[in-house]
């Protein structure tokens, strides 16, 4: 299956969030907070507000580096979700905007993070 993106971009603000997320919880690589924040938005039922293209940062990852393992599960992931809101999954820019709406809503509902475990089973 096609990945909905060739390289995983973060907004600058999301950038911010990050490094706080690495400092607070000792994970180290952004690929492992990117996909954590892709599955807690995926988690929330509701789908993810536009977020603006104000400016990206410099965090720049390879999908294939960001899924990791999962690269065939998490593509499915975005399409079916996708589809389930009503994007068209032919058009692969909407796609692309669409999953990264998912990526910068999930790093935004975990910029309180104290811990990893507070990570893990905060709502």
């Amino acid at each position: 299956m096609k990945p909905p993106v060739e390289h995983v971009r973060v907004s600058a603000k999301g950038k911010d969030v990050l490094i706080k997320i690495k400092r607070n919880t000792g994970l180290e690589h952004w690929n492992e907070i990117c996909r954590i924040a892709f599955c807690r938005s995926l988690a929330n039922p509701t789908p993810p507000p536009k977020f603006e293209r104000a400016g990206d940062s410099s965090i720049d990852i390879e999908w294939k580096t960001f899924a990791g393992p999962f690269q065939e599960e998490l593509a499915a992931l975005a399409i079916f979700r996708a589809e389930k809101d009503g994007v068209d999954s032919s058009k692969r820019e909407l796609i692309a905007e669409y999953f990264r709406n998912h990526i910068e809503r999930g790093i935004a509902s975990m910029q309180n993070t104290k811990n990893l475990n507070n990570l893990i089973f905060e709502n």
